[in-house]
């Protein structure tokens, strides 16, 4: 699934014009990346949170030269599966 998956059906279930559920769409998104920009955490009841870790600068190894390189410290987003979702997805496979 995808965004343009998810905007058809907001739309085909709702009854929203596509222009309609796109912005829909796009508030949703973008107000969670606000909040992750922000440092807070998004928390959905029943699917997961999202969050950002912080990972420290660190020596590399450049794999095609061998040769050592500093790894600037990042942060990225880290989604953790909610109970509810991890245990729906497993009870579809028995």
């Amino acid at each position: 699934m995808n965004k343009g998956d998810l905007i058809e059906a907001l739309k085909r279930k709702n009854g929203f014009t596509r222009e309609k559920a796109e912005r829909i769409i796009d508030l949703f998104f973008g107000e969670m990346t606000n909040a992750l920009v922000r440092g807070d955490r998004v928390e959905i009841r029943g699917f997961g949170s999202i969050f950002v870790k912080n990972y420290g600068s660190y020596k590399g190894r450049n794999p095609k030269t061998g040769e050592s390189v500093m790894v600037k410290s990042k942060r990225l987003p880290f989604f953790r599966c909610g109970k509810e979702l991890k245990e729906r997805v497993d009870r579809t496979v028995n």
